[in-house]
């Protein structure tokens, strides 16, 4: 009996190192935030920031010689610097806990049409990787499915919960698309060699045009047999979903945007465009928004600028495009933490600053279609915002003092900087 007791008790201290950070309890008081600069989201600034917070909802904001209303609490900000929460688009958090480890992996699903895939209930609100993004000011993410062409639905989710039900801020707003390769390249090299596979491309193409002419038809005929595949792209043909290509070679542009024009889908958005910037005029001419490819990357060919991916925002921005931020790529769960730091990289090749914010903040909102609650400071949105010590796209600066998801305020400890406050107590005991 006294070793069923140890082991209990040894699955329960193992069990407490491994939770997340409670979620926080409504906040039932009135905040004022007093004396910050505040970042708008819109590329504006607010020097001196008075900022007001009833019932999750920003009630007011205007420099602090101006405040109208009495608060239960104020947090005096001077010096501080205060942001929208940051979004992070085509995000894979909460999908995957450890790589090599099966069981915490929902991304593998079978099959190549899969429209009724939904991330959001698989959606794992305590994982470590989502606990990490906070203290950088990351507040909420798109979680999108990623095998398969047709990959299924992604939601939209604040960080900071108890399970999916209460992340979910938007659900099965987007369907995500895969867009077939139309040059392969060599086992040696990935950018060189490249080979165009006409058959192979065309063939993947004609079965997508297929899968959705029936789907089509389906949707518009009232059949008794169920086809779920089928009838979860009804949103899409009435222009409720919105649907995620995702393509980066010039060519492979072209052809998906004009593929899904054809189809008659209504709201188009293109993910990863590594090539993107040979196509500005196209891409201008549909209203195509961009969610462009990290700058932390390599460019695809051999002959292209070695700082390209730094500049690509730039480029896109300058075109007139919509653009936000894709965090997806090498080990990119763990390096959605880096979001800011991508931002900042684009303002430091061309993108004025507070537009960098933007890209991370309203720009992000628009082309996930949740700017009503997010993306900015301004009365009416949700509270869903942080305070920093200094410039929070610069990793030296970024430091938080406090964050809010809807009004609720947030606990910013982590198992990572846990760990980090055992050590230096560690060695500031020599």
């Amino acid at each position: 009996m006294k070793n069923y007791i140890y082991i209990l008790l040894l699955l329960l201290s193992c069990t407490k190192g491994f939770t997340q950070q409670t979620p926080a309890a409504n906040q039932n008081k009135s905040i004022l935030i007093l004396g910050a600069t505040a970042h708008i989201g819109d590329g504006s600034l607010i020097e001196n920031c008075a900022l007001g917070i009833r019932a999750g909802k920003i009630v007011e904001i205007t420099t602090s010689d101006l405040v109208k209303n009495q608060y239960d609490k104020t947090i005096n900000a001077k010096g501080q610097h205060l942001y929208p929460g940051f979004i992070a688009a085509n995000a894979t958090v909460g999908m995957v806990e450890i790589d090599a480890i099966r069981p915490t992996n929902d991304l593998n699903e079978i099959g190549e049409y899969l429209p009724h895939i939904r991330t959001i209930i698989a959606y794992n609100a305590e994982s470590k990787v989502v606990e990490s993004l906070r203290p950088n000011g990351i507040l909420s993410a798109q979680v999108v499915p990623t095998r398969g062409v047709i990959c299924g639905s992604s939601s939209i989710v604040q960080l900071d919960a108890w399970n999916w039900e209460d992340a979910a801020l938007s659900i099965d707003e987007g369907l995500h698309i895969n867009w077939p390769r139309a040059y392969l390249s060599s086992r040696r090299s990935r950018t060189t060699d490249l080979k165009y596979n006409q058959k192979s491309y065309e063939e993947k193409i004609k079965s997508l045009g297929e899968f959705l002419k029936e789907s089509l038809v389906y949707n518009q005929t009232q059949s008794k047999t169920k086809h779920l595949p089928f009838a979860a792209m009804k949103d899409v043909f009435s222009g409720n979903q919105t649907v995620y290509i995702h393509a980066d070679n010039q060519r492979e542009i072209v052809d998906a945007i004009q593929f899904l024009k054809e189809h008659k889908v209504k709201k188009i958005v293109l993910v990863g465009g590594k090539e993107a910037h040979l196509i500005t005029n196209f891409l201008k001419e549909y209203d195509i928004p961009v969610i462009v490819s990290r700058p932390h990357r390599l460019p695809t060919q051999e002959d292209q600028d070695i700082k390209l991916p730094f500049k690509m925002a730039k480029i896109l921005m300058d075109a007139g495009l919509t653009i936000t931020i894709d965090v997806s790529g090498r080990m990119e769960r763990m390096n959605t933490r880096n979001l800011p730091f991508y931002a900042g990289t684009f303002a430091a090749y061309g993108v004025p600053k507070e537009k960098a914010v933007e890209l991370i903040t309203l720009n992000a909102a628009k082309i996930l279609g949740v700017e009503e609650r997010l993306g900015s400071l301004t009365v009416g949105k949700d509270a869903t915002l942080f305070l920093s010590l200094g410039d929070a796209l610069d990793m030296r600066t970024n430091q938080l003092t406090h964050a809010f998801i809807g009004g609720k305020n947030i606990s910013l400890e982590t198992h990572q900087t846990e760990l980090w406050k055992r050590y230096m107590e560690k060695y500031s005991r020599k």
